[in-house]
C-alpha cells in the first residue's frame, strides 16, 4: 500500500526534481496533495513553477498556496541559485491549472483529517506552512506518521557558516516543527551535499526522454551557481527527502537531539545537534550523514525513465 503524503515545497530547481521523483513511484507514494511556500522565489512564482511541472508530466495533483513569507521579518529567496523566475533554465509551456481555493494550511488539514491512513508530510522549503498547521491545529500530530524534510545541517551551513537556506529564511517556524515530537528525518547539507550529480551524467539524461532533457536543462541552470561557490557537482539537496522515503537503506544516519537558533548574530538558523556521547536530550530527529551515491543517482535515472516512457506512451509516441 503506498504512503500518502504531502509535499511542500518552493519549486526551486531541486523541488521540481523531488517532485518528478515521488510522480515517478506512485505504486510506493501517494501523492495527496502540494503545497507551496515563499522561498526560493516569491510565492506567486513558486507556485507558477509546481504548476507548469505537473502539466508537463501531466500529473492531477492539487495545489494550494501557502504562505508568502516566514512568521517574522521579510522573507530572503534563493534567487542567486534558482534565477529570477525560481526555476531558469528550460521554457515549460504555461499551465492551465490553478492553485485550489484553499490556502496550505486548511488543505493540508482537510486532507490529514480526511485520511483513514497517517499522513507523511516532506517539506523542501521553509518549514513556515508546517508550523503555522502545527500551531493552529495540534490536534493533528497523531495523524502525521513522520516528517521527511530537507533542510539544515549539522556541521555547516550553506547561506551562512551556520545556517542553511530553508532554515535561515524561518528559524522560528523550523523551531516549532524540530521541538513537535513528531518523528522527523532530516535531509539536512551533512547528506545532499554527498548526493551529488556530476556534468557527465547531466549529459547523459540530455540525451534520453522528454523528462530526463528537463531535468538536465535545469541542472545545467542550477549548477552555474554551485560552479561559483566553488563544488565540483550539483548537489540534489531535496530529492534526498524522498528517496529516504523510497530507498532508506541508501542512507546512513544518526539519532540526535536537534533544535533551531533563533537570537544568535552568527548562528540564527543554525540546526543544533547534541553530538555528547551522553546528554540530557533524548534524540528527536533521525540525521541523515551519508549516502551511497552511485545508487541514489541510478535510482534517479530509473525514475525519470519510467516517465519518460509514461509520458512518451501518453503522447501516442
Amino acid at each position: 500500500m503506498a504512503t500518502p503524503i504531502i509535499i511542500d515545497c518552493d519549486p526551486g530547481h531541486d523541488d521540481a526534481i523531488a517532485i518528478l521523483l515521488a510522480y515517478a513511484h506512485r505504486d510506493v507514494l501517494d501523492i495527496r496533495g502540494i503545497t507551496t511556500v515563499g522561498g526560493n522565489q516569491v510565492l506567486e512564482k513558486i507556485t507558477d513553477n509546481a504548476l507548469r511541472i505537473l502539466s508537463f508530466i501531466e500529473a492531477d495533483i492539487p495545489v494550494a498556496k501557502g504562505a508568502a513569507g516566514p512568521l517574522l521579518g521579510k522573507l530572503v529567496t534563493g534567487e542567486e541559485a534558482h534565477g529570477e523566475s525560481g526555476m531558469d533554465g528550460p521554457v515549460l509551456p504555461p499551465s492551465l491549472a490553478r492553485p485550489t481555493d484553499q490556502g496550505a494550511v486548511e488543505f493540508m488539514l482537510e486532507l490529514i483529517r480526511s485520511s483513514d491512513d497517517k499522513i507523511t508530510l516532506v517539506p523542501l522549503a521553509p518549514l513556515t506552512n508546517i508550523a503555522l498547521l502545527l500551531t493552529a491545529y495540534p490536534e493533528v500530530k497523531d495523524k502525521i506518521e513522520r516528517i521527511s524534510l530537507m533542510g539544515g545541517g549539522i556541521s555547516y551551513g550553506n547561506v551562512t557558516s551556520t545556517a542553511e537556506f530553508n532554515i535561515y529564511v524561518d528559524p522560528e517556524a523550523a523551531r516549532i516543527v524540530y521541538e513537535s515530537g513528531i518523528p522527523i528525518t532530516m535531509s539536512g547539507l551533512d547528506v545532499t551535499d554527498k548526493a551529488a550529480i556530476f556534468e557527465d551524467e547531466i549529459e547523459e539524461l540530455k540525451r534520453r526522454g522528454p523528462v530526463s532533457v528537463l531535468v538536465g536543462e535545469l541542472l545545467d541552470f542550477y549548477s552555474i551557481y554551485g560552479k561559483k561557490m566553488g563544488y565540483v557537482g550539483n548537489a540534489l539537496h531535496d530529492p534526498c527527502a524522498v528517496a529516504w522515503l523510497l530507498h532508506p537503506e541508501l542512507f546512513q544516519s544518526r539519532h540526535l537531539h536537534v533544535t533551531v537558533e533563533t537570537e544568535g548574530k552568527q548562528t540564527r538558523g543554525m540546526t543544533v545537534a547534541d553530538q555528547r556521547k551522553k546528554t540530557e536530550h533524548a534524540p528527536n530527529v533521525e540525521v541523515l550523514v551519508d549516502v551511497d551515491r552511485t545508487a541514489f543517482i541510478n535510482l534517479l535515472f530509473d525514475s525519470l525513465a519510467r516517465l519518460d516512457q509514461q509520458l512518451l506512451a501518453a503522447r501516442g509516441v
